[in-house]
């Protein structure tokens, strides 16, 4: 699939490039995109949550009243989960929410992703992107010459990049990565995931890398 290079100012370059077919056009696994996802929004959670049981909560340590003659159930403590004060029952405690996945299977469900996007026309490539300085209002006309400004726009550079990072950081739904960085999550959330010429080469080498390694 070739699409057409376009210039920062939106203009076309005069020049296409190749998406590579063992990227951006394979058969799709939506089972391994629905839980590269997942795994990705369990690793944010913390598991921090916490509440106290019957034995963790202060009080109890004599009975509340006498066994008969009150009219009310027989309570050898005031930590019953029934009272208020009490232990919580069956509360949250402190636990990892990690969700294992191969490195094969984090691999297809990445390239799913971007063929999801290929197939959805939502990749656009630049000749080159860099700032002398940084400067969000020069990031901000570069997105709205590519009629892409105020869309959820996932930028791609070939190496880290500290004058694009801080031009976009402050443009609502612009997220700045290294070409080998993104995960299936950041590319399935973006409505729009704009290379440069350099960083789909970085990306498309990456992948063939693991099937080098893979087959040796």
């Amino acid at each position: 699939m070739k699409i057409n290079i376009l210039k920062i100012d939106g203009t076309d370059a005069g020049k296409q490039v190749d998406l590579a077919e063992s990227v951006f056009a394979i058969e799709t696994r939506d089972t391994l995109v629905y839980e590269d996802v997942r795994a990705y929004l369990a690793h944010q959670r913390q598991g921090t949550a916490k509440t106290k049981g019957r034995s963790e909560v202060r009080g109890g340590g004599r009975k509340a009243y006498r066994q008969k003659g009150t009219g009310n159930a027989r309570r050898g403590t005031m930590r019953s989960p029934l009272l208020k004060g009490g232990g919580t029952s069956f509360g949250p405690k402190p636990r990892t929410y990690t969700i294992r996945l191969s490195k094969k299977m984090k691999e297809l469900a990445r390239k799913s992703a971007l063929t999801y996007k290929a197939q959805e026309e939502a990749i656009k490539v630049l000749d080159t992107l860099s700032f002398d300085a940084p400067k969000t209002s020069v990031m901000a006309d570069m997105l709205k010459a590519l009629n892409i400004y105020g869309l959820k726009v996932l930028v791609l550079t070939s190496s880290s990049e500290p004058n694009v990072y801080k031009s976009g950081r402050n443009i609502p739904g612009v997220s700045i990565l290294e070409a080998t960085k993104p995960s299936t999550y950041e590319i399935m959330h973006a409505d729009v995931v704009l290379f440069t010429e350099d960083s789909l080469e970085v990306l498309t080498n990456s992948f063939n890398k693991n099937v080098e390694e893979a087959a040796a």
